[in-house]
């Protein structure tokens, strides 16, 4: 069998300017129990009254105040201790000092390492389209996202886990952000931390409803050994809301989700299509290359050096082995 090239089934980096574990089960109500006691608890069933005496006779002469116990028991107990209680100090019988309060710790958001931004990227770079999304954070921490995204495709290319750091930073400063998450979860996709890019593309599309990033969702669900989820993706009917250039990536996911499962001849027929006529797009090259090396992976060697010789006819830069492959 011939050998194959990296990647020619994973989905290409997005064009719009941005870069290109298992949940845990909720219990089945979905809300904590109250806390309360039932109202059908059953009762001591005995009255107040009803009480045994402590068997010392009563003495019916009034204590003085001399006699009477210090409130709160005995000054002069060992480990006495003195709390505060609304502002003001008073005697703990027990001797037992309580923790001072502590803040919520759960609302107080963990610092994260943040990589150094280089001082001449200032944010500026952005597309104005996504500097305008930018526009709901204050002015400080725009700026700051802002450059940290500048730094997310200024290292994409050269150093993915630099650049996935500082797209974490970034949705660190606006989590609320569609196109921030959705910038994680692509620089996480390249970077091959497929769990994190799922969770952070879930994630935009959740807030932005947008579906252009289901190829990428789909391609992380194989890095995750999943082919049947990226499949079911593929199939969905949200798929349809997809452009040309993102149902194409989705198609060429499908194809590589097959071939996960060994099913050759499927990878194939996955990708027969009217568009592999197409000549001038930007995703023909992609298309045209992916049906011949799953030609070739099928064992269709023949077939698949024509394709690779219609793929080298497009490719003027050289940025494919097509023509290579297609004298193999």
């Amino acid at each position: 069998m011939e050998e194959r090239p990296r990647n020619s089934d994973r989905p290409a980096r997005p064009s719009n300017g941005r870069p290109s574990s298992r949940p845990s089960s909720r219990p089945s109500s979905g809300r904590p129990s109250s806390g309360r006691p039932s109202s059908d608890r059953p009762s001591s069933g005995r009255p107040s009254s009803d009480r045994p005496s402590s068997g010392r006779p009563s003495s019916s002469r009034p204590q003085s105040r001399e006699e009477r116990p210090a409130r709160g028991g005995r000054s002069d107990r060992a480990g006495a201790t003195r709390q505060v209680s609304q502002g003001r100090e008073v005697s703990d019988p027990r001797g037992f000092r309580p923790a001072p309060q502590e803040r919520d710790q759960s609302r107080i958001r963990p610092r994260i390492f943040e990589p150094d931004i280089p001082e001449d990227v200032t944010g500026e770079e952005l597309e104005k389209s996504v500097r305008a999304e930018l526009l709901s954070l204050s002015a400080e921490n725009a700026k700051v996202v802002a450059r940290h995204m500048v730094c997310v495709n200024l290292y994409m290319d050269v150093d993915p886990e630099l650049s996935h750091k500082h797209a974490v930073a970034a949705a660190h400063h606006a989590g609320r952000l569609a196109v921030v998450r959705e910038t994680a979860g692509y620089a996480a996709y390249r970077a091959g931390h497929y769990e994190i890019a799922l969770k952070e593309l879930r994630a935009a599309n959740r807030i932005s409803g947008d579906v252009s990033m289901w190829p990428v969702m789909a391609d992380c669900e194989r890095g995750l050994g999943n082919p049947l989820k990226a499949l079911n993706l593929a199939g969905s009917a949200e798929v349809k809301r997809l452009g040309k250039s993102e149902e194409i990536e989705m198609r060429i996911v499908a194809s590589g989700a097959r071939r996960d499962l060994g099913e050759f001849d499927a990878a194939v027929v996955t990708l027969q299509c009217k568009e592999l006529k197409n000549e001038t797009d930007e995703w023909a090259l992609r298309l045209r290359y992916a049906y011949a090396d799953a030609l070739s992976a099928a064992g269709r060697g023949e077939e698949a050096r024509e394709w690779f010789a219609k793929c080298a006819d497009l490719d003027t830069d050289e940025e494919t082995d097509a023509a290579e492959r297609a004298t193999a």
